[in-house]
């Protein structure tokens, strides 16, 4: 017998969100939904964050609200740097005119995510609502770019959000090879110097678990928001001696 779907939670834009103790689970269509609707805004979307909340949906879709579980977040001392990309970050350190740009040029950013094409999906969920609400959340300094450049040229890069020491990675793009790589290092060694433990990845892949993320329990997830969202945020700025520090702390595997 088939168990049916559990409903979902219409909001109004004033309403609360749910607990993420309700989100679906792992038996129905659609595991760690949590509601439709609501507002999209700036407000909306910290209290969000502050919760393990985030908005995923489509062009034509109403406004969707996730809390999966377990969550994926990577820990930033078991980054892992392998040595492929190593060789990368130490070329990229040593090549004239190859430089970390952060908040540079934040709309580039999220355009150039939008219009990545991706395996097993037909549009992109950062339709223009989407970035109408993150371009706000950058111009209250919650919403940062984490940019590759070469030679004044933008070739990669991601954006997350921030809440005190809270990062939630958001998306990445890469115009040349393992530019997003060295953009998601950078964030990792910004993080790593300035004492962020976890960036969080919202979903589980092979790729991120490649890199050292792993997933954790919704409450242990949550346990952790409630600590690093009441520190003081962490400096946006990328120091050089990141890279010598994120290269001698990180492991070297294979």
């Amino acid at each position: 017998m088939q168990v049916p779907s559990p409903t979902v939670p219409w909001l109004q834009p004033a309403d609360p969100f749910p607990s993420i103790f309700d989100a679906w689970g792992e038996d129905t269509p659609a595991p760690g939904l949590l509601a439709a609707g609501g507002a999209l805004d700036a407000d909306t979307l910290l209290d969000a964050y502050r919760h393990g909340i985030f908005p995923w949906f489509s062009d034509g879709q109403p406004t969707l609200w996730w809390s999966t579980n377990p969550r994926m977040t990577l820990h930033t001392s078991e980054f892992r740097l392998h040595r492929s990309l190593r060789k990368v970050i130490k070329k990229f350190r040593n090549t004239p005119g190859a430089e970390i740009r952060i908040d540079h040029d934040f709309g580039a950013i999220i355009d150039a995510c939008a219009g990545v094409k991706r395996a097993g999906q037909s549009g992109t969920w950062i339709v223009p609502e989407m970035k109408a609400a993150y371009m706000e959340l950058h111009r209250r300094g919650h919403a940062h770019s984490v940019e590759t450049w070469q030679d004044g040229v933008l070739i990669g890069g991601l954006y997350c959000v921030s809440v005190g020491r809270a990062i939630f990675g958001e998306s990445m793009f890469a115009r040349r090879t393992d530019a997003s790589k060295i953009a998601l290092t950078a964030l990792v060694g910004m993080s790593l110097a300035q004492g962020v433990d976890w960036i969080d990845c919202q979903q589980v892949t092979d790729h991120l678990a490649f890199m050292g993320a792993r997933p954790v329990d919704r409450s242990i997830f949550s346990d952790y928001l409630s600590d690093a969202t009441a520190h003081p945020g962490i400096e946006w700025k990328f120091q050089p001696l990141y890279w010598d520090q994120l290269l001698s702390a990180c492991a070297n595997p294979t």
